[in-house]
């Protein structure tokens, strides 16, 4: 029977806990635990088999039935009322539901891909946000994994997730050294082809058909020589007007959608 007790004070220990969990990454490294807001999300994150912890709920805001599936999973369930749901909710209009999740582990290793995989790497994407507009972009193009290579943000990070609307949980993503993942690629010959301006072909005129990682690194830097040097091809975005780069969660979209193109009609 699912344990449910209701709490309505700000400074009950299990709030601050949350609390901290949403704000520090440090709390999340340390107990290795994240948070998930809203049902979708939370669907998303248990679809991909992750374990719930606890759940706090709203009963105001949720849905009688949406409460009773959420009874189902069978974790501890922390009642709390609207007043206080809109304190600890990290964001507006998440549904009534949060849930505390355990993290699991993230490595290279942990990625299986098919034949012929589509990767996205992304080196030093340092913003949440930008992190999470490419995952929404690689589950659209049905791509098998995202590697995050010398990560400045964390993976579980409550603004990646919302900005990814869950995306973080239906790609396999994996986070590594820049030169751990070239070895990793090179060893499942999946050719590396790098967007850069520099000494590069339009990405329409490079074959995306085989196993392909297309990585990208910060808009205001760029990629750093240890991927151009490690590169099979060079790719480029034409700018045709007067600025010299795209946001990276649009150049990912414009290339995945390529390689999308490239391998239904060949």
């Amino acid at each position: 029977m699912t344990r449910i007790e209701t709490i309505t004070s700000a400074q009950n220990a299990r709030i601050k806990e949350l609390i901290s969990l949403q704000e520090k990454s440090r709390a999340r490294r340390e107990k290795g635990l994240f948070v998930v807001e809203g049902r979708r999300e939370l669907s998303h994150c248990l679809q991909a088999g992750f374990k719930a912890r606890s759940l706090f709920v709203c009963p105001e805001i949720l849905g009688r039935d949406e409460y009773r599936e959420l009874k189902e999973i069978g974790c501890p369930i922390s009642e709390i009322p609207a007043f206080l749901y809109e304190k600890v909710a990290y964001r507006g209009g998440t549904e009534g539901v949060i849930g505390v999740m355990e993290c699991r582990s993230n490595t290279l290793a942990d990625l299986h891909l098919k034949e012929n995989p589509l990767v996205i790497v992304l080196e030093s994407v340092e913003k949440p946000g930008n992190l999470g507009a490419v995952l929404r972009s690689a589950d659209a193009a049905g791509a098998d994994a995202v590697i995050v290579c010398d990560p400045l943000t964390d993976l579980y990070n409550p603004n990646l997730i919302r900005s990814s609307i869950g995306g973080i949980f239906t790609v396999p993503v994996a986070a590594a050294t820049s030169q751990d993942t070239i070895n990793w690629l090179k060893e499942r010959n999946i050719r590396i082809l790098t967007a850069q301006l520099q000494d590069s072909l339009p990405y329409y005129d490079t074959d995306m058909k085989c196993g392909t990682a297309i990585v990208m690194g910060t808009e205001a830097t760029g990629l750093t020589q240890v991927w151009r040097q490690a590169a099979d091809a060079h790719i480029m975005i034409p700018m045709l007007g007067r600025l010299d780069s795209l946001n990276v969660s649009v150049s990912a979209a414009i290339l995945l959608y390529e390689a999308v193109r490239q391998r239904q009609t060949k």
